[in-house]
């Protein structure tokens, strides 16, 4: 039996795949965008609480137009929405942007892309479910590529608390996927894009709480910052926040969610686990940042034994 693609399933697996591939792009330049903002002075509570409600007010606006039915909340979901919002947004958000401020964003990154290894373990222990022995294959792998990173012969070479928020970021990521699963799969399944709404307007709600916006620090906000690691030009931070709500929020997801209709969640993993590398070598270009070989090798090393502990649900 031929295992060739029928013709016409090609061309909507390329659109999937370039859609896909679009957004992990935006997803890792927004890293180097980010820290830009965050050398300026700005704060990763500010920051964070900025991204969160300016993505949310965009979203409900495209949600309010294309699906409005979606933004009634039912009596089953709310606490887990607010949870989503809480934990799985808004604290992947803000560990992530702690983490940008000690560590070089490609190390941030693979340590916050160990996350889908949390979920398998998830799996297996909290929900009892069976996975394949690979699992242990892929955490092995992820351990010690995370070793190299670390160069642990050398002593710990990374900052501690970056280190801490990083994995911080990677737990709290487990919880977005495991909530997102749930209400994506549940009896009453909630589409991508409102749910990516609800869960940016529950981190909103909470940063608000936090950090109520008559005491947003705005001023902060006013200067400049160069996101060429500080050679070239110089942007308004205004316009750098700006590029990470759209450019780096909205859009990418957006992007991803449309590429769900075309190739499976599967297939988008393969090209999402490309981001770390991607992110590397723009901060690279863009802000001097430089592994090491032995941390590249890590980094590769953590990625392959994500991939293969993912698909061994």
């Amino acid at each position: 039996m031929s295992t060739l693609l029928p013709e016409e399933t090609r061309p909507r697996l390329f659109l999937g795949y370039a859609l896909y591939l679009a957004a992990t792009v935006l997803f890792a330049v927004n890293g180097s965008i980010v820290k830009a903002i965050l050398q300026s002075g700005v704060s990763a509570t500010s920051l964070s609480e900025i991204r969160a409600t300016g993505a949310f007010l965009i979203l409900l606006l495209v949600v309010a137009i294309t699906r409005p039915q979606a933004l009634r909340i039912r009596r089953t979901e709310w606490k887990l929405l607010l949870a989503y919002g809480v934990i799985g947004v808004s604290m992947t958000q803000y560990l992530y942007f702690l983490a940008l401020e000690r560590l070089a964003i490609g190390i941030a990154l693979i340590i916050e892309f160990t996350a889908p290894i949390f979920v398998v373990l998830w799996v297996r222990f909290g929900r009892k479910q069976p996975v394949r022995s690979s699992v242990w294959v892929g955490l092995v792998l992820a351990l010690s590529g995370l070793a190299l990173i670390a160069q642990v012969w050398q002593g710990l070479t990374l900052d501690l608390v970056g280190v801490a928020a990083a994995f911080g970021a990677a737990l709290a990521l487990a919880l977005f996927y495991v909530i997102g699963e749930h209400q994506r799969r549940g009896h009453a399944p909630r589409d991508a894009l409102s749910l990516t709404m609800w869960g940016m307007g529950g981190a909103a709600l909470f940063w608000a709480v936090v950090q109520p916006w008559w005491l947003f620090p705005w001023e902060a906000y006013t200067g400049t910052s160069a996101p060429l690691g500080g050679v070239g030009p110089t942007f308004p931070i205004t316009a750098l926040t700006l590029w990470m709500i759209v450019l780096g929020t909205v859009v990418p997801f957006t992007l991803a969610i449309a590429s769900l209709a075309y190739i499976s969640a599967a297939q988008a993993s393969t090209i999402g686990i490309t981001e770390p590398l991607i992110a590397s070598l723009v901060a690279w270009a863009a802000l001097g940042e430089v592994l090491t070989p032995v941390q590249i090798l890590g980094g590769i090393t953590v990625l392959v034994g994500v991939y293969i502990a993912e698909r061994s649900r």
